[in-house]
């Protein structure tokens, strides 16, 4: 389970700073390690836990044991009220507790947000990547920057205005993990400023949407007949896998070979077959190659491509992907 780094922002503050803010009643909905970062947050500034509303706990393997969310893991671990019982959200439509979403994991029910009032920490500049994988999207995409808003949570997907947002660029070694943390603490900060609000100044989305489709399994399948920067992001992005030999290979960091950016090779073809893997951990791509830096063996530990190559019996040159 991944597991993100907590900045207590209680500690940075001053006790005459804190004690002016407002403190506010929260119903919160979060599932992953990047919606622990918010709620710990809320919870040290002092605002009123009411409830925490995460997914069902998950299966793990073919037996019967399941593993909680990581937001119900801390709520549980500081005896807050927590469920994954959605319905349960409709006890506290008072008109004065605020719903705070983040990375939730389910669309919200219309009926519940007519009685609750409902702000969503999306970590994407929206309209662009509106949808359940922002993050993925965005590296997916290429793009060299994003970023997070803090927004009102209404019918249509991630169609409600905006109250603040922070932008911050994607860099060559950003990781969908990396990414998420530090959207996650810039999701904090904003997200405490706009509760010191009366939440009345948002302003409709503007610009042409774009949306982060889930991301299905087929994708993180990589497919060396493609260029090699496609290759990378896909790694960035994704937990990345491929095969030797019918068995699985997971791929956790590559980078571009040095030589398709000093020469800008990216667009030339090769004449090796795509997906042809050396003893230097360099894959052959449709154009370009990439450096394989750490992998994953079907039924082992993850181990620097270096590790695997001398604990292995594989002849090289050998194609990946059959």
């Amino acid at each position: 389970m991944t597991q993100f780094r907590s900045e207590k922002v209680a500690e940075s503050v001053s006790t005459d700073a804190r004690l002016t803010r407002m403190r506010r009643r929260i119903v919160f909905l979060g599932s992953p390690a990047a919606a622990v970062v918010v709620l710990e947050a809320l919870h040290a500034d002092g605002h009123d836990i009411a409830l925490v509303v995460t997914r069902p706990d998950a299966r793990r393997g073919r037996g019967s044991a399941t593993i909680p969310t990581a937001v119900k893991k801390w709520a549980l671990d500081h005896d807050l009220d927590v469920t994954d019982d959605l319905t349960r959200v409709s006890e506290f439509a008072d008109g004065n507790t605020l719903g705070v979403v983040v990375a939730y994991g389910r669309i919200i029910p219309a009926d519940l947000l007519a009685k609750m009032h409902m702000v969503n920490v999306h970590f994407s500049l929206l309209p662009r990547w509106r949808g359940a994988a922002p993050v993925e999207r965005a590296i997916l995409a290429g793009d060299t920057r994003t970023g997070v808003c803090i927004m009102d949570v209404e019918k249509g997907l991630d169609t409600g205005a905006v109250h603040a947002t922070a932008e911050t660029t994607i860099m060559d070694t950003d990781t969908t993990t990396s990414l998420t943390e530090r959207l996650a603490h810039m999701g904090v900060e904003l997200l405490l400023e706009v509760l010191r609000g009366d939440l009345v100044n948002a302003v409709e989305q503007d610009g042409e949407a774009t949306y982060a489709h889930k991301v299905e399994k087929s994708e993180h399948v990589i497919d060396w007949v493609s260029s090699c920067v496609h290759v990378a992001r896909q790694v960035r992005a994704l937990p990345a896998l491929t095969f030797l030999s019918g068995k699985r290979l997971r791929v956790l960091e590559c980078e571009v070979a040095d030589d398709q950016l000093a020469d800008n090779r990216d667009g030339q073809e090769v004449t090796e077959q795509p997906g042809t893997l050396d003893a230097t951990g360099r894959v052959t791509c449709a154009s370009g190659s990439v450096i394989l830096r750490r992998v994953q063996p079907e039924g082992r530990s993850s181990m620097s491509f270096r590790e695997w190559v001398n604990g292995s019996s594989v002849s090289f040159p050998v194609v990946l992907g059959v």
